[in-house]
């Protein structure tokens, strides 16, 4: 019997995504989709990829039912306001938004520059990247999933920073990102005259996210951002300064020995054809995170290349995975899209 399952939040580009996924999960059926704004609208109306899949109309937050399951995807500093209201409906919960990812209250403080609604609860949800986490993950039933940004760092940094093979100081990620990370309100810079062709470095320091890499890596580094005239995905090339020289082969082996298990995770460094790095228009739509590699030896300088989907590794698709590993299912059911070539 499918597990039932609801989303808050489903009419932005994260709940249109999880729900996408969940209407073809052979374990799942889901049952609401909520949308203050959408109340009573055809869930097709908004997602309209999603048209024949769904008959599903939003309702209100208010007359949330009761399910196995729930995906919460509210903007921030709105989730931890309803979440003691969520926890009544669902065993478990997993939250794609900002407001439990980070360990303590001060921390929350530091970063988002308000006091978080609900602290009593930050220590109770367990942070989402299976990778890294997911032994704590099967053990949870309340997750909150990483942002895009902190996804694509975490992964490409941690087996070098885990080992201790950088100067952690001079460290430099540079994250190249797509306009649906923004959401789907428009606003002035998401007008089409002001974002059309645009790269417009948006946060060179003090980027939230950094908040989350710190916290899983332990580590200092900097980071800047930019937006890229893309829908979707995410570059982010990481500059690296090394104790010692390593040689390509070595990389190699630290990339595999931490990766070698990992259903979602491909080292992408070809020498031949174009597509010789990561890039993110080949993981459009799928749950992989690629992860390159360059040695500029001159310098002792390590070029770790990753990219994202956003949506999906980023968002939806990370979910989704937690879920499997959750509740003991295969940890890819409903994951396996290869994406898209040409594209």
């Amino acid at each position: 019997m499918p597990l039932k399952v609801s989303i808050v939040g489903g009419s932005g580009y994260v709940g249109g995504e999880v729900l996408r996924l969940l209407l073809q999960h052979p374990k799942t059926e889901v049952i609401q989709v909520t949308s203050e704004s959408y109340k009573g609208n055809y869930v097709y109306q908004i997602h309209p990829n999603l048209r024949g899949l769904t008959s599903l109309k939003f309702t209100s937050i208010e007359d949330l039912e009761r399910t196995d399951i729930c995906f919460v995807a509210l903007p921030h500093k709105i989730s931890s306001q309803m979440m003691k209201n969520i926890l009544k409906k669902s065993e478990y919960v997993i939250d794609k938004g900002t407001d439990f990812r980070l360990n303590t209250a001060e921390e929350y403080r530091e970063w988002y520059k308000t006091e978080h609604a609900c602290p009593e609860l930050l220590d109770s949800f367990v942070y989402g990247m299976p990778e890294i986490n997911r032994e704590a993950i099967k053990k949870s039933k309340l997750v909150a999933c990483p942002g895009c940004n902190a996804t694509a760092t975490i992964l490409g940094l941690y087996p070098f920073f885990n080992k201790k093979l950088v100067d952690e100081k001079r460290t430099v990620v540079d994250i190249k990102t797509g306009s649906s990370e923004g959401g789907n309100k428009p606003s002035l810079g998401s007008h089409h005259p002001e974002r059309n062709d645009s790269v417009r470095s948006y946060k060179p320091s003090g980027h939230r996210h950094m908040s989350e890499i710190k916290m899983i890596l332990k580590k200092e580094f900097s980071f800047s951002a930019t937006t890229m005239p893309l829908v979707r995905g995410i570059l982010m090339t990481a500059h690296l300064f090394l104790e010692k020289p390593l040689e390509n082969k070595e990389i190699w082996n630290i990339l595999r020995e931490t990766y070698a298990n990992e259903p979602f995770i491909r080292i992408v460094k070809s020498r031949k054809g174009i597509y010789r790095y990561p890039e993110p228009k080949i993981v459009w739509g799928t749950n992989y995170c690629d992860i390159g590699f360059e040695i500029d030896q001159v310098n002792q300088r390590l070029i770790i290349i990753s990219s994202i989907d956003n949506l999906m590794k980023g968002a939806s698709g990370q979910a989704i995975q937690c879920m499997n590993i959750m509740l003991g299912f295969n940890e890819t059911l409903g994951l396996t899209f290869p994406g898209l070539h040409p594209i």
